[in-house]
């Protein structure tokens, strides 16, 4: 097949999107097919890689890092060029228009949602809209100019499930098993049964992602005389209020920033004794998968996807509320070191990418009577 992949707000500080688009893009490549990746850039630009070939296409800055697509026709135009078999697209914006242009042309298209909608505007909509409606308006305009929709979890599914989709498949993520693993020295450090509890914290530092429960959950542990220290993996836009509340309590936090070399995120991962994911409208949690890769266990919000991801012994779900959290973490390290790494791993091992990348290649086929998989799960089923 020739798979072409559409791509907004793609660049190195955009965390799970990038790191699926990459990966199954490379998967594509080494199963034989050949696959080319459409972002938005400062300019045109076009590059071969191991993995195929990547293009930029003009698109304005619309945060630090990122950039957005808002005229549509320099994509529709190195469509033309590239003559497709299918598309992927990795929006739910202006990238849509894609679909219009392949039906015309007799190319599948398939729809990588990798937010739900209505969550995500929530927390930047007036309470008088009536938010589910509209989004449901959106999502049956996107069923319908879609030949297939993929969703990642249960959670993600749910908004699709609600307008009767009626290709809709789930396919969840992967997790490089290789680069996130755990550290067999961890716990035999000297000092280990004293030093304090270690706690990180991996993602954008945006209200919707509420990283402030990740800092009350520490201060709530310090006020119950637990020794902790948090490392806070990414950045964005909450660090500076985040940062004064850390110097104004004098919180044992440290402020990585965002780290762009997965080796060192992975350490950082490994040497913790609790993960916290804090985002209760997380449409899948591939920092949760990448944390249990590294042995460590996770607390994580009880809405939203991520906790969809753990399992006993790996993890717990909380309601988002900062001395939840808190309460997660204890309960945590009541069990014995060894047993709840151990659970952790072994939950991420059932998350390899080559199971992700063989479900997403058996939606983007043409569909046949006789062709099934078990890797996607059948359309409605939420």
């Amino acid at each position: 097949m020739r798979i072409v992949q559409l791509a907004n707000l793609y660049s190195p500080v955009s965390g799970g999107l990038r790191t699926a688009v990459d990966m199954l893009g490379g998967g594509y490549t080494e199963a034989g097919h050949w696959r080319a990746l459409v972002v938005p850039g400062p300019s045109y630009t076009r590059r071969d890689t191991e993995s195929g070939t990547v293009i930029t296409v003009p698109g304005p800055s619309v945060a630090p890092g990122y950039r957005l697509v808002l005229d549509p026709r320099p994509v529709l135009r190195v469509l033309g060029r590239l003559r497709p078999d299918v598309i992927e697209v990795s929006d739910k914006a202006t990238l849509t228009v894609a679909a219009r242009w392949a039906r015309r042309r007799g190319v599948r298209t398939v729809l990588f949602s990798h937010e739900r909608l209505d969550a995500i505007l929530a927390p930047r909509t007036p309470g008088w809209v009536p938010l589910e409606a509209v989004t449901d308006r959106w999502n049956r305009r996107l069923a319908a100019s879609f030949d297939a929709i993929v969703v990642t979890s249960a959670f993600a599914a749910a908004e699709f499930a609600r307008v009767g989709a009626p290709s809709l498949h789930r396919v969840p993520l992967g997790v490089d098993l290789a680069t996130f693993r755990p550290l067999p020295s961890v716990d035999d450090e000297a000092g280990a049964d004293v030093r304090p509890v270690r706690l990180v914290h991996l993602g954008r530092l945006s209200v919707e992602k509420r990283p402030d429960l990740a800092i009350g959950a520490v201060a709530e542990l310090v006020r119950r005389g637990v020794p902790v220290r948090l490392d806070v993996v990414g950045d964005g836009p909450c660090r500076p209020r985040l940062r004064a509340w850390v110097d104004r309590e004098r919180l044992p936090v440290r402020f990585h920033g965002h780290v762009g070399d997965r080796a060192t995120v992975a350490r950082l991962l490994a040497r913790a004794d609790v993960a916290l994911a804090t985002c209760p409208i997380e449409s899948f949690g591939l920092a949760v998968l990448e944390a249990l890769a590294c042995g460590t266990p996770v607390v994580a919000a009880d809405r939203g996807a991520a906790h969809e991801l753990l399992a006993p012994g790996a993890g717990a779900g909380v309601p988002p509320r900062a001395a939840a959290f808190a309460d997660g973490v204890q309960g945590m390290l009541r069990l014995p070191s060894a047993h709840r790494r151990a659970a952790a791993r072994e939950r991420a091992e059932s998350y390899p990418w080559t199971t992700t990348i063989a479900g997403m290649l058996d939606v983007l086929a043409p569909p046949t009577p006789s062709r099934t998989s078990s890797a996607v799960a059948e359309p409605n089923r939420w």
